[in-house]
């Protein structure tokens, strides 16, 4: 799967994760998940496992695009998680459920992520906010996509700052951009003058062929 984009978001629970909450901006993590999936949906596939507190937004901002969203983004969830699936995850017809290893949580999601990893073909991937997880993606993430772009909001504290850290020398933009669509046509490539297209096979191949014309 080309151009796909993979990402990585969540909200911080300080029951689970104070060292995360303490540092993440939920107004941040909100306004940088809205602003992906303006930017990229109807323009570049996006993938992600589904998270109770990310998929809500992402249908949110959806709705008001002419684009058959079901067509554009790719949920994988593990079987582990039936009983917490969001309500939202019935508007995503497009979901890949994965079996859960033996009643082990963490075992389970290993094999989402390494099935989210290997079964498709990534330019980049996105880190907003988030806890422990989300750095464990990001190490399987680099592991198995070694060539595609990372790019993690700093702005948006919690777990981005770990993979930031990670990663070494990163753009100050990630920790001082706050137009969050400016960020992301500019670090994903996506031009301003792209288009929208209703399914993926609409798509040309060229990016140039993409373009608004007056």
């Amino acid at each position: 799967m080309a151009e796909a984009i993979f990402m990585s978001a969540g909200v911080p629970d300080p029951r689970r994760g104070q060292e995360f909450a303490a540092t993440a901006d939920t107004v941040a993590i909100t306004a940088a998940v809205s602003a992906l999936a303006y930017v990229v949906l109807g323009r570049r596939r996006l993938i992600w496992g589904g998270h109770p507190a990310i998929t809500p937004m992402i249908v949110v901002i959806s709705e008001g695009m002419r684009i058959d969203y079901s067509e554009w983004v790719t949920l994988y969830q593990s079987e582990f998680f039936k009983d917490e699936f969001p309500e939202d995850n019935e508007r995503f017809r497009n979901i890949v459920f994965t079996e859960q290893v033996d009643g082990d949580r963490e075992a389970s999601l290993k094999l989402m992520r390494q099935r989210m990893f290997t079964e498709n073909q990534f330019n980049a991937a996105v880190f907003i906010g988030g806890m422990g997880g989300i750095v464990a993606e990001y190490e399987m993430f680099r592991q198995l996509q070694p060539h595609a772009n990372v790019i993690p909001v700093t702005s948006t504290g919690g777990a981005s700052l770990d993979v930031a850290a990670k990663l070494g020398d990163v753009p100050s933009d990630f920790q001082d951009q706050r137009d969050y669509v400016a960020l992301f046509h500019e670090y994903l490539g996506v031009s301003v003058k792209e288009e929208r297209f209703r399914i993926p096979g609409e798509q040309p191949v060229v990016v140039e062929e993409r373009f608004w014309r007056p």
